[in-house]
């Protein structure tokens, strides 16, 4: 269980919960299965990642590499069957899989254009925080340390979207109508001894404006905190797999050292959010 938990950028604990089943039955499905198509709740499986990542390399823009079969997937899925003289219905039946391993067999590319279109936006935004819109989530207890964080992003010329419940997806959905250019949570750990930051990340896709702002992160908080730097890690945590955008996680603890010092890390924090917009993205 752990092996798997660990493959599959999950938090490694050994106990069957919630996300991991959900994450073992999406690994049951291989491409072809079972049909794929637009609907809600979105289908998820590894089918799906499967899919994305074959029209990706392909051309076809069908977003990250997540496992999720959404509006641009079926966008790609259509474009791929008008190009292939196929039916353009956004189902991915016998006769679209046929040709797609008959395309994918001719062409060797593995780079998926998600990525390329994901460098590209990053090197076109601009070179700092203001007019960017930031959205800051957090679960419960760092309310305090959220609300300086909003207030230095502000004076940066940020524009700060502010969330607060228990639910990641929760977050993930309204940073997503809110069509914010980046996503920071905040997440208090109160049995662990210093700051770790997740990045999306899986052994098919990795955001690189999410690892970009993870390492930055890590840099200014353990410093300005005093806290042990446990380093960046690439997790499919929902607010990770669901976003539209570059987005991290921060679990600090303890929660004596974080709520005391939250004028600090709102100060880091706000170094590394604009320090990732200067970033040369070339």
């Amino acid at each position: 269980m752990e092996a798997f938990q660990h493959r599959r950028g999950l938090r490694v604990d050994g106990i069957c919960g919630r996300q991991t089943w959900n994450v073992l039955v999406e690994a049951g499905f291989q491409l072809g299965d079972r049909l794929l198509y637009l609907r809600t709740p979105m289908l998820r499986g590894d089918d799906v990642a499967e899919l994305q990542q074959s029209l990706g390399a392909l051309g076809f823009d069908a977003g990250r590499v997540d496992g999720i079969f959404g509006d641009s997937t079926a966008t790609a899925t259509i474009e791929f069957q008008r190009n292939a003289g196929l039916p353009d219905d956004g189902i991915v039946g016998a006769s679209t899989l046929r040709e797609l391993a008959r395309v994918r067999a001719l062409d060797h590319g593995t780079e998926v254009v998600s990525s390329v279109m994901d460098r590209e936006l990053l090197r076109q935004a601009p070179p700092t925080l203001a007019g960017r819109h930031v959205a800051l989530g957090e679960a419960g207890g760092l309310e305090t340390a959220l609300r300086a964080l909003h207030r230095q992003l502000v004076r940066s010329g940020a524009r700060v979207t502010s969330l607060h419940h228990p639910d990641d997806s929760v977050h993930a959905q309204r940073a997503n109508v809110a069509a914010v250019d980046a996503y920071l949570g905040l997440r208090l750990e109160p049995t662990r001894t210093g700051c770790t930051t997740l990045f999306y990340g899986n052994d098919r896709y990795e955001s690189p404006g999410g690892r970009r702002l993870a390492e930055l992160v890590q840099l200014e908080v353990p410093r300005a905190l005093h806290l042990p730097d446990q380093g960046v890690q690439a997790m499919s945590l929902p607010v990770l797999r669901e976003t539209r955008m570059p987005a991290v996680v921060v679990e600090l603890g303890p929660a004596s050292t974080i709520v005391e010092h939250g004028q600090l890390l709102a100060r880091a924090l706000a170094s590394a959010m604009g320090a990732w917009a200067g970033s040369d993205w070339s």
